[in-house]
C-alpha cells in the first residue's frame, strides 16, 4: 500500500507545486483569507466533496469512507504574513507587503493533496476523515478558537486531529515530532509608563518614564531568572520600546510591548501575577504610574503521546526510521494548541529545504522558500498516517 500511495502522491507533484505556487502569489492576511477559502472550497468540490464555511474564512469537509469507523480530523491554516517578500521568482507574492513566510500555502496544498489521495480511497477504509482548513493561525484570538467556538470539533467529533507544519531546518524528506508538550503558551504585553516630561537638563523637575521603564525591563527578567523554577523553559522579551522624547526631551510617557512563553500552564498564571505586581510596584516606587496589559494568547501545545508514538511508527514506515528525528521543545506558539486541548493530537514538522541547502531561510523571514519536493511528501505522509490512524482506532 505504501508503494502504491507514494506513487501516486508523486504523480500529484505538478498539481500540488500549481497549487501552491497560486497560493503563495495570492497571499491574504488573517481573517481576510476570502478568495483562499473560495479556491480552496472549488478544489473540494472538484473531489466530490460538500465543503462548507466556518468562522467566515474557515473551510470544513468530510471524506465518508465506510460506515462504522473513527473520525479523524487534519488542519491547515491558511493565512498569510504582513512581510514584504524578497523573493525573485515567479510565484513571487503579487500582494506588496503580504507574503507566504510561515509555510501556510504549504499547509493547505498539502491537506488538499492529502484529501484527494483519500477520497480517491474513501472504499478502502472504514470511518471519516475531518478536513479543517482554518483562518488566522498569525493573530489573535486564533483561527483555531473560532472555529472550535463554532462547533469544528463536534457533528461528528473526531477522535484525534493531526497537524503539519514547514520545517526548513530539515531537508525534504524528513520529518521531526515530539511527544508531551512540544510548543509554548504565548502572551502579549503592552506597558504604558506614566511620568512627567520636560527639559532634559532639568530632571530635577520631571518624572523620567525612560529611567522608570528602564528598570522595569531588567527587572521584569528576574522573573524568570529567580521566580521560575529553573527547569521550567520561560522567555520573558520586550521587542518595542517607543519614548517620543528628544536629545534635550524627556517625555510624559513611554510605551512598550513584549510577550511572555512559557510550558507550564499553572506557571503563566503565576507570572502575570508576579510581573503585574513588579511593573507596577517599582513605577509606583518612583513616582510614576505603571499601566500592564496581558493579553492572554495560545496555550501551550500537548502532543498526545499514544497518538504521537503512532504517527512516528507510521512515518518511519512511509519515510525510514532514519528521516524521523525527535524534534527540542520550541518556545514558538501555535494555535493548533487548542485542538490540543480539546482532542487528543499530534502536530508534527515536515522538512522543506533542499539537499543542497537551498530553502534554509527561516520562517517568518522575507526570503523564506521551499523545496517543492517536499509537497507530494507531505501530501502523501498525511494521507499515510491518517489511513493508519483510522486502522488504530476503530
Amino acid at each position: 500500500m505504501i508503494a502504491s500511495l507514494k506513487a501516486a502522491a508523486e504523480t500529484l507533484g505538478p498539481e500540488l507545486s500549481a497549487v501552491r505556487r497560486h497560493l503563495h502569489a495570492h497571499p491574504e492576511l488573517s481573517y481576510k483569507e476570502h478568495a483562499t477559502a473560495a479556491f480552496v472550497a472549488d478544489k473540494l468540490r472538484a473531489m466530490g466533496l460538500k465543503p462548507q464555511t466556518l468562522a467566515d474564512t474557515g473551510v470544513v469537509a468530510l471524506i465518508e469512507g465506510q460506515p462504522g469507523g473513527p473520525v479523524v480530523a487534519l488542519r491547515a491554516d491558511m493565512d498569510a504574513l504582513p512581510i514584504m517578500e524578497l523573493n525573485e521568482v515567479p510565484y513571487k507574492s503579487t500582494s506588496p507587503g503580504v507574503m507566504h513566510a510561515c509555510g501556510h500555502d504549504v499547509h493547505t496544498t498539502c491537506l488538499l493533496g492529502a484529501a484527494r489521495l483519500l477520497a480517491e480511497r474513501r472504499h478502502e477504509f472504514k470511518g471519516t476523515v475531518k478536513l479543517i482548513f482554518q483562518p488566522g493561525e498569525e493573530l489573535l484570538p486564533g483561527g483555531a478558537s473560532l472555529m472550535i467556538k463554532e462547533g469544528v470539533l463536534e457533528n461528528p467529533a473526531p477522535v484525534e486531529i493531526l497537524g503539519q507544519h514547514v520545517f526548513p531546518r530539515l531537508p525534504a524528506g524528513q520529518i521531526g515530532l515530539r511527544p508531551g508538550r512540544y510548543m509554548a503558551s504565548t502572551d502579549e504585553l503592552y506597558l504604558r509608563i506614566k511620568g512627567q516630561g520636560g527639559h532634559g537638563a532639568m530632571p530635577e523637575l520631571n518624572l523620567d518614564p525612560v529611567v522608570v521603564a528602564a528598570h522595569i525591563i531588567v527587572a521584569a527578567q528576574q522573573i524568570v531568572s529567580r521566580r521560575a523554577n529553573p527547569k521550567m523553559p520561560s522567555v520573558l522579551s520586550f521587542g518595542k520600546v517607543i519614548a517620543q522624547g528628544a536629545t534635550n526631551i524627556i517625555p510624559d510617557e513611554v510605551y512598550i510591548e513584549g510577550t511572555f512563553r512559557t510550558l507550564d500552564e499553572a506557571w503563566r498564571t503565576e507570572a502575570h501575577r508576579h510581573l503585574r505586581q513588579l511593573c507596577e510596584g517599582l513605577a509606583a516606587s518612583m513616582g510614576a504610574v505603571c499601566e500592564l496589559e496581558i493579553r492572554r494568547g495560545y496555550p501551550c501545545l500537548d502532543n498526545n503521546p499514544a497518538v504521537t508514538a503512532r504517527v512516528r511508527a507510521a512515518a518511519e514506515q512511509y519515510l525510514g526510521p532514519e528521516n524521523v528525528i525527535e524534534l527540542d521543545q520550541w518556545l514558538a506558539a501555535e494555535d493548533f494548541a487548542y485542538y490540543s486541548q480539546v482532542a487528543p493530537a499530534c502536530f508534527y514538522r515536515l522538512g522543506t529545504r533542499a539537499p543542497d541547502g537551498r530553502f534554509a531561510a527561516s520562517v517568518h523571514t522575507p526570503t523564506f522558500d521551499i523545496d517543492e519536493a517536499a509537497l507530494p511528501i507531505g501530501a502523501g505522509l498525511m494521507a499515510w498516517l491518517t489511513l493508519q490512524e483510522l486502522q488504530a482506532a476503530e
